[in-house]
């Protein structure tokens, strides 16, 4: 039964996907991509809508049959991916100006020297007000647990620090979604368990079904996207990971996040050649 919110949610997803991306198309939701194609957007949305969708089913099969189907971090993982998913959207919409209808994106700060730039300097940014809304939702998340300060603090960190550098990877497509399937892999690989698959079985399955979606450009999935991927890697991190652990990925991660803020991430999985094999694979080719 632990399997059944993955199963349910990739049905919902697979279901829903394809008529999403039309009624964004249809409904004008545009937006350039990095070659300048206009494609729906934000697909992304998908995630936390078939999640929610596949809540119905097996809230009240878990209810009425008295029987265990979620994970007890599923709870606090639905509360922190749908609302950095919607941070994620208010970003997608107000920063890039699809509410205005133009395909390509309003003028933003960038990177969070930017962002908290734009704060100082008396403006608004939606991507400060997702950082620090990220920050709330984590903390939220993971209180009232019984953490001690230091696994409170250091998980907090890291489902901030994957939100944010998911985002960051999400300049091609289908490489943040790649990301989280390679680090799943890794953590459920390297503790023998699948707890932590799941615990946040519910958004991997629509991920899934926007890996290929993604991959053959038929829509972006948006900050609404690649931060629910984000959240579902932190909470992944978490779930798997000891205090020691975590600390360990949170270094790690705050290194490449400091990597991106001043150089391009791009750039090296570029230069890199097992890098650019993996994060090609699967694209479609454009002459």
């Amino acid at each position: 039964m632990q399997s059944l919110p993955l199963v349910v949610s990739f049905l919902v997803a697979a279901l829903v996907g394809g008529p999403l991306v039309r009624a964004l198309r249809d409904g004008g939701f545009m937006r350039e991509n990095y070659r300048g194609a206009a494609l729906p957007f934000p697909i992304g949305v998908l995630i936390p809508v078939a999640a929610l969708v596949a809540l119905i089913p097996l809230a009240l099969v878990q209810e009425l049959a008295d029987t265990a189907i979620f994970r007890p971090g599923t709870y606090p993982a639905v509360t922190y991916v749908v609302g950095v998913s919607l941070l994620g959207l208010l970003d997608d919409f107000v920063g890039s100006g699809v509410f205005g209808r133009r395909t390509t994106p309003a003028p933003s700060p960038r990177g969070w020297r930017g962002h908290f730039g734009a704060l100082s300097g008396g403006g608004f940014s939606t991507g400060a007000a997702k950082a620090l809304g990220s920050l709330g939702l984590a903390l939220f998340a993971l209180s009232g647990q019984g953490r001690s300060a230091a696994e409170f603090l250091i998980g907090a960190g890291v489902l901030v620090l994957a939100t944010n550098l998911f985002n960051l990877l999400d300049l091609r497509p289908g490489r943040s979604a790649k990301a989280l399937v390679l680090l799943g892999a890794a953590l459920t690989l390297g503790s023998l368990d699948v707890d932590g698959l799941w615990t946040v079985g519910l958004f991997v399955a629509p991920i899934l079904v926007l890996l290929p979606l993604d991959l053959r450009e038929r829509g972006m999935l948006g900050d609404t996207g690649s931060n629910a991927i984000g959240a579902v890697a932190g909470f992944w991190l978490v779930v798997t990971l000891d205090t020691t652990g975590q600390a360990i990925a949170l270094g790690i991660m705050a290194l490449l996040t400091a990597y991106g803020e001043f150089r391009s991430i791009s750039g090296f999985i570029e230069r890199t050649p097992v890098l650019r094999q993996l994060d090609s694979l699967g694209r479609t080719t454009h002459a």
